[in-house]
């Protein structure tokens, strides 16, 4: 019996054991993650990843839109929902979106052309047109392609640490595109090109916007990649209530949502653990909220912790992806340009401002991409690596040339010397050749005055410029700055009437990147009168009328970050004008030499409190008998002509000589982003021969005070200063408003 029962065991562990080998093994639970489009509501998506990566799961393929594309693809690469939220911790959203390009990566002749103008309309064809979109992208595209510096050898998305996919629009076919393969940057920055906020993006023949309005949760294309479940992240809107359909914009949204929201009641059925943050109140735009749409992903992800938990418990291996890298420089071997018809190699190389082959820190690389967008001759500046078997990298530079050539520019200013002002100007480029520039400004208002520039840029070769200002202004002054001791008693102030037109032609070159040198050769017509006073049956009297001739050269260096209200950088600007002809209307004129310098510091001190010191001076060489360019200092502005300078405390034109030196302290206080109050105090030695006296070292002969507010306007600053000194018994208050020109 024992032995039956030995061979009934035997045979039935046999068949448990067969069974058990022909039952497949439970396989590990493969997850799939979908994160919907939504403009800012996707920083909700964050926090939901903060409660993913907390219980371990494992993603296994990531699809995402816009938004959802962009933080979906910084976590297929590697990133944590904890790093993801650091860096969009630090990240300023207004400077991407506004393609805010750092002072730093324009030219001389960029920084004044952009501190001029509020409005820029193409102009075509005596016709007036509106840009394709707000912004090129460009900043945005530098920030996203820093981040996956680490990943840009992968071009298969399926090969990133999580596989990954994205969606994206053909504006032309009116079709979802799916994006696996390319440059990563690139594919998201497609995805994400909201229209009107962003530009279409080229790719592979197809031109592509925001995957939104075509698929914005791609739940059918994740599960196609063979996923046991599905966790989705939906941030988009709901169909609005008819209180909330009061504009054309909002009902234009309504309709734009029927079809989103429509197919995203059969794609939430699709998604095994359905995570939908309550971004009620929120819009496209509210990137100011971020740290509240975080918080609110996260409160979402917890709701949903019970089924989160089970996938977790049914995966065997967990997340295990090396820390990210950040990589912050590239040997770059060869960079190879593609696109660029007009705009020859030396002048693209000579924006980017490196050499190769080189080694150069990603900063510097990126700074020389905005050099290149500064010039506003590119749509768009994509770039991708690709890697040599040498270790080094070649860089692929796709150039989208802008196709307006003329554009319309328009501006405001209101200041106590030149009063009311409108601008208006036209721009041309590429007129002669493909690197040149005309400009002309026309000024109406109180004064009428023009300014016209042609400028041919050779990047780091000598660069060749042609100037042509008109400026005239009125302003009482007193009677002693033209007729030295007064020769009527009687009379303290006159009204001056002020006209210089200045022609110049100059050659210039950059000089270790920062500074530009440069010479050339001027002609100025100045015109000095008066109504005020008259002689004999004239109408005015003239107190110079003379053309003079001089050569000249100059240095600049200006790395402030902001021209009105530095709180970093350096500057230095050194002018030196050989006086050798006029037409000496005054029968004085021997030639003459004057140089001077000004030279300022700025630095933050502490949080959103900035210190400026500025010093500067002037004197004249040679004969002192022509005296109408001399230096006069008094008054508040940033556009004066000649040796005017401005000093806080005295009114406009207040004294003079053919000599000086003026330092000055600023402290300035940035508050809500735009805002700034700010102290200034300065003091200055000016007369005839102070250097040769020695007078210029003694104790300061005038001195002034102020304290001002400021606002940073798209159409330039508004500046209230109530300025003091204990010298004379009058204050003074400065006033202006809008970009000097």
């Amino acid at each position: 019996m024992k032995k039956w029962i030995c061979i009934y065991i035997a045979i039935f562990s046999f068949f448990i054991v067969s069974a058990q080998e022909k039952t497949p093994q439970k396989q590990d639970l493969k997850v799939g993650l979908v994160l919907s489009g939504g403009g800012a509501k996707g920083l909700a998506h964050i926090g939901t990843l903060k409660i993913i990566d907390s219980l371990g799961i494992r993603v296994d393929y990531i699809g995402g839109t816009s938004m959802g594309a962009i933080i979906g693809s910084l976590y297929a690469s590697g990133y944590t929902g904890k790093q993801i939220d650091s860096i969009f911790k630090i990240t300023d959203f207004n400077k991407l979106i506004q393609d805010d390009l750092p002072r730093s990566a324009k030219t001389f002749y960029e920084k004044e052309d952009a501190e001029r103008y509020a409005i820029t309309l193409p102009f075509e064809n005596f016709k007036v047109s509106f840009p394709s979109s707000i912004s090129r992208g460009q900043n945005v595209y530098n920030k996203l392609a820093s981040l996956l510096l680490h990943v840009d050898h992968v071009n298969d998305f399926s090969k990133l640490p999580i596989p990954f996919l994205c969606i994206a629009s053909d504006i032309e076919k009116a079709e979802s595109v799916i994006l696996e393969k390319g440059f990563l940057a690139e594919a998201i920055t497609a995805s994400g090109a909201f229209p009107s906020l962003f530009e279409p993006i080229p790719m592979s023949g197809r031109l592509l916007i925001d995957g939104g309005v075509t698929n914005n949760y791609p739940v059918d294309e994740i599960r196609a990649k063979g996923v046991d479940v599905i966790i989705g992240v939906d941030v988009q809107d709901d169909l609005a209530s008819r209180d909330k359909l009061k504009s054309a914009v909002s009902i234009l949204n309504q309709i734009n949502n029927f079809r989103t929201i429509k197919a995203m009641r059969e794609k939430s059925k699709k998604t095994d653990i359905y995570i939908r943050p309550d971004i009620v109140g929120f819009s496209v735009m509210s990137f100011d909220r971020g740290r509240e749409l975080i918080a609110r992903g996260h409160e979402a992800g917890k709701k949903q912790i019970e089924a989160l938990q089970k996938v977790a418990a049914q995966q065997k291996q967990k997340r295990q992806l090396p820390p990210v890298k950040i990589k912050d420089s590239i040997n770059v071997n060869y960079i190879h340009l593609r696109g660029n018809k007009k705009y020859t190699r030396s002048y693209v190389r000579g924006k980017l401002r490196f050499k190769t082959p080189k080694k150069v820190s990603f900063k510097k690389f990126q700074e020389g991409i905005s050099n290149l967008a500064a010039t506003g001759n590119f749509t768009g500046i994509r770039y991708k690596t690709v890697k040599n078997d040498d270790g080094t990298k070649d860089v692929i530079l796709n150039l989208r040339e802008r196709p307006n050539k003329t554009f319309l520019r328009l501006g405001a200013h209101y200041d106590d010397v030149y009063k009311t002002a409108g601008l208006i100007n036209v721009t041309a480029k590429k007129v002669l050749f493909n690197n040149d520039v005309a400009s002309f400004d026309f000024i109406i208002g109180d004064n009428i005055r023009y300014n016209f520039e042609y400028y041919i840029d050779k990047g780091y070769y000598w660069s060749v410029g042609l100037k042509s200002r008109f400026n005239t202004f009125e302003r009482g002054i007193n009677f002693d700055l033209i007729r030295e001791g007064n020769e009527n008693p009687n009379l303290n102030r006159i009204d001056l009437d002020v006209a210089d037109l200045t022609n110049q032609l100059y050659i210039q070159t950059v000089v270790r990147e920062e500074f530009v040198f440069g010479v050339g050769a001027e002609h100025k017509r100045l015109k000095l009168t008066s109504e005020t006073i008259v002689e004999g049956n004239e109408e005015e009297t003239t107190f110079e009328k003379s053309d003079f001739i001089s050569t000249f050269g100059f240095l600049k260096l200006d790395t402030y970050n902001n021209k009105y209200f530095p709180s970093s950088g350096l500057f230095f600007e050194g002018d030196f004008n050989w006086y050798l002809y006029s037409s000496d209307f005054n029968k004085n004129f021997n030639p003459f030499s004057i140089a001077k310098a000004k030279m300022g510091y700025a630095t933050t001190i502490i949080d959103n409190v900035s210190l400026n010191i500025t010093s500067e001076g002037g004197f004249k060489i040679g004969d002192n008998s022509t005296n109408s360019l001399d230096f006069v200092l008094g008054g508040f502005g940033n556009n004066f002509i000649n040796n005017y300078t401005s000093f806080l405390g005295y009114d406009f034109l207040s004294f003079t000589g053919n000599s000086f030196v003026k330092g000055s302290i600023s402290f300035d206080y940035n508050f809500l982003t735009k805002h700034h109050v700010n102290l200034t105090a300065n003091y200055a030695n000016a007369g005839n021969d102070i250097f040769r006296s020695g007078e210029w070292f003694t104790k300061p002969d005038f001195n002034g005070y102020a304290v001002g507010y400021g606002l940073e306007t798209f159409f330039g600053p508004l500046q209230v200063k109530y300025a003091w000194t204990p010298e004379i018994d009058d204050d003074q208050l400065y006033f202006s408003i809008g970009f000097w020109f």
